[in-house]
């Protein structure tokens, strides 16, 4: 059988397999869903939020909240022809991607979208190394159990493009050894590794996991804001949220609420998004809050602090080339010590030009920022600021970068597959290198924290002060996974989700070994 007509019939079951998937009721109506009551309230259907909602509805019923519309028939996020299309085209309330520049100066975006950014990123899977999920507290055979379930999924093996071999040999020459091939762990060297794009070219986002909990257990409310959560009269816990139409009057809002006995509000709507919420809620540093006039619930300080994103620094190796397909990510070099990872891509500059970058971020950032509220808009981005290169040590990483890119783009492969005659003068020298950097730095569009784990929620991701209430999504991460985070946040909703059916069937047993076989307590000593 010839390759080509493997791909075809593999591209066929998968596309059979996709059709045949039930997917849950969704709606942009918010009256169907006003004054009803759910096990469990996901706010935010993005990375997290759908494998999440997807796991709890094995048992309980699920409303996933999200702020935009569905990935579904959108050309922009399914077809990979139209790769960073999606990035071209915001707007302040309908687009699926929403452009926000932080406080340093740097633009970076957000999906808006069912899905989220796994809507609109470069969809490079490469699953967390084994010292990060250590460090987490993670149970080790749950997070593998996680991953592969996830990659059963939404995740394939991508045929390498011509360029994608290019600047793998590229890596090669520049010395980012051994070669790994295809693998979908975190190792140095330089890999291929996993992607969401199918072999027929079109994007799975974590909205397809949907499809493989129990459908009709959820419901989807599209274009939907929260506003807040809803407490009890105590203030003690959370029963339900409010919420708006995304492009309705903000006077307008609806209240949905969770089952009364074990119901749980769950914030999964990313590091700008879950910060957001909390502090529209009353839940962060009470002077921040009063200046807002925003009633305090919890006076939690380190609600939107310990903030963080990747410094990247980019490349460009082909400018303005017309004709070429657009390609996302399919290789990384990962250097000695998970210091630095090496990618390249081509997008899109407008409709009819695109550029080939080489580009390297630092994996482990020691610079930290802050998000703040600009107003109580929810539909307002918040605002934040990073800090990029705020550190020595992230500067002087930096300037290593520099070079390292440097020579992945001198390298003879590269050079000679783009047809390089003149080129450009090498960087060199710690005030050139510096300078550079500052006036370069950009982002992976990784950016973490603001509810970090042992300082804004526990162990389990409760809300500290507050019952019901937890987060899950990237912000509860203090460090990037180092390579790309869509695996692991991916993987996160799944493994939370199994950790809470197993705490709500511990709980159902204390119950149930509590009564007598009447129906009534049993003494107790």
């Amino acid at each position: 059988m010839s390759p080509l007509v493997f791909i075809f019939i593999i591209s066929m079951l998968i596309n059979l397999s996709h059709g045949a998937m039930q997917m849950p009721y969704m709606t942009s109506d918010p009256r169907e869903v006003s004054g009803k009551s759910f096990d469990y309230i996901v706010v935010g259907g993005g990375t997290a939020g759908c494998s999440l909602a997807a796991t709890l509805s094995e048992k309980f019923s699920v409303l996933v909240i999200e702020r935009g519309g569905s990935p579904f028939g959108d050309p922009l996020v399914e077809e990979k022809k139209y790769f960073g299309y999606s990035l071209l085209k915001t707007d302040e309330y309908s687009s699926v991607a929403q452009s926000f520049t932080s406080r340093d100066g740097v633009e970076n975006y957000r999906g808006r979208v069912l899905g989220g950014s796994s809507a609109i990123n470069g969809g490079f899977y490469s699953r967390a190394s084994e010292e990060f999920v250590k460090k987490a507290g993670w149970d080790k055979d749950m997070v593998q159990e996680s991953y592969k379930w996830v990659e059963s999924k939404v995740v394939f093996m991508p045929e390498l493009t011509q360029w994608q071999s290019v600047v793998q040999f590229g890596f090669l020459e520049a010395g980012f050894y051994p070669y790994n091939g295809y693998n979908l762990e975190h190792t140095q060297g330089t890999k291929i590794g996993g992607s969401i794009y199918d072999q027929c070219g079109k994007r799975h986002t974590s909205a397809d996991l949907l499809g493989f909990g129990r459908p009709n257990h959820i419901t989807v409310l599209l274009n939907a804001t929260v506003k807040s959560v809803v407490f009890d009269g105590n203030k003690t816990r959370a029963v339900g949220v409010r919420f708006m139409k995304s492009d309705g009057s903000s006077s307008k809002s609806y209240k949905v609420h969770v089952e009364k006995r074990r119901g749980e509000v769950i914030l999964a709507a990313g590091a700008l998004g879950s910060p957001q919420i909390l502090l529209l809620s009353g839940i962060g540093p009470e002077d921040h809050l009063n200046d807002l006039n925003i009633p305090v619930v919890v006076n939690l300080r380190d609600v939107g602090r310990r903030m963080s994103d990747n410094p990247a620094i980019s490349l460009l190796v082909d400018r303005f080339s017309q004709n070429r397909t657009l390609e996302p990510p399919q290789v990384a070099a990962i250097a000695e010590g998970y210091k630095y990872i090496l990618e390249s891509e081509v997008l899109p500059t407008n409709i009819t030009t695109t550029r080939i970058s080489i580009a390297a971020k630092i994996a482990f950032p020691k610079s930290r920022g802050r998000l703040k509220l600009n107003s109580t808009n929810p539909r307002e981005n918040p605002s934040v600021k990073f800090n990029y290169l705020g550190s020595k040590e992230d500067l002087e990483a930096c300037l290593e970068m520099v070079l390292l890119l440097q020579h992945v783009a001198r390298s003879e492969t590269v050079t000679f597959y783009l047809r390089l005659q003149n080129r450009e003068k090498l960087l060199a020298g710690d005030e050139e290198l510096t300078s550079f950097c500052k006036d370069n730095v950009r982002t992976y569009y990784h950016y973490h924290g603001g509810c970090v784990v042992g300082s804004v929620v526990d162990e389990d991701y409760r809300v500290s002060g507050v019952r019901r209430l937890r987060v899950v999504d990237g912000s509860t991460f203090e460090e990037s996974p180092g390579t790309n985070p869509m695996a692991t946040v991916l993987m996160l909703g799944r493994y939370q989700g199994i950790k809470m059916l197993k705490e709500r069937e511990a709980e159902k047993e204390g119950d149930e070994s509590f009564l007598s076989p009447q129906g009534s307590p049993q003494p107790q000593p």
